[in-house]
């Protein structure tokens, strides 16, 4: 986080639906991935989710493997200025129109595990309005990893109603718990000039590291 407040650009984003299409490579000795999301083009229309390919996508873009994250609906309620640390090539998937967003470093391992810290270039602010519940796994040694959307890919029946209940359903490691709570102040987490830190529990539901 900065010190000085980002300007917010997007409000009343809190369970917006989107998906991404992510594209594992091997580059430099270990593996990353491609994100394309549909995030502020449109809301990830299942009609056309749905009849996506991951095959036939890794194929087109000679990638390892494609995974489809989602659909998702965001746990934030806005959204600052974007960097844009990879070209925002413009892609579309059998009519979903998708954007180059994010580059994620995999290191050795392209398949990401659940409670296992990934780093994404994405060059984003997230809003987390005060007196709205955020909802965090929190790690043995205290980090707490704010929850910034929510999946519906594994559980189509998830929606935000359910999720100060979802540490029930959970079976994170040794020392890990999951929580609700409402902000007094608004959480910004700001990592436009440095590389995030997110992990997703074993429902893919992302969390990321508030600094």
């Amino acid at each position: 986080m900065t010190t000085n407040r980002p300007e917010r650009l997007i409000t009343d984003h809190r369970d917006t639906r989107y998906g991404e299409v992510i594209a594992a490579f091997a580059r430099d000795g270990g593996f990353a991935a491609e994100v394309y999301g549909t995030q502020l083009l449109n809301d990830c229309p299942a009609v056309l989710w749905d009849a996506l390919d991951p095959s036939a996508i890794a194929e087109e873009l000679g990638a390892l493997m494609v995974k489809l994250n989602g659909p998702r609906h965001w746990t934030l309620d806005g959204l600052g200025t974007k960097v844009e640390v990879v070209e925002p090539v413009l892609r579309d998937f059998g009519g979903l129109m998708t954007r180059r967003i994010a580059v994620v470093e995999l290191g050795d391992n392209p398949l990401v595990a659940p409670y296992t810290e990934n780093h994404v270039n994405r060059g984003a602010v997230f809003f987390f309005d005060a007196g709205k519940p955020v909802f965090e796994l929190v790690a043995p040694d205290g980090t707490a990893y704010v929850m910034q959307s929510y999946c519906i890919g594994v559980d189509p029946t998830l929606d935000l109603d359910a999720l100060p209940a979802l540490g029930e359903r959970l079976s994170p490691p040794a020392g890990w718990t999951y929580r609700s709570r409402v902000l007094d102040e608004e959480l910004v987490v700001d990592t436009s000039d440095h590389l995030a830190t997110v992990l997703q529990d074993e429902l893919e539901n992302s969390y990321t590291l508030p600094y």
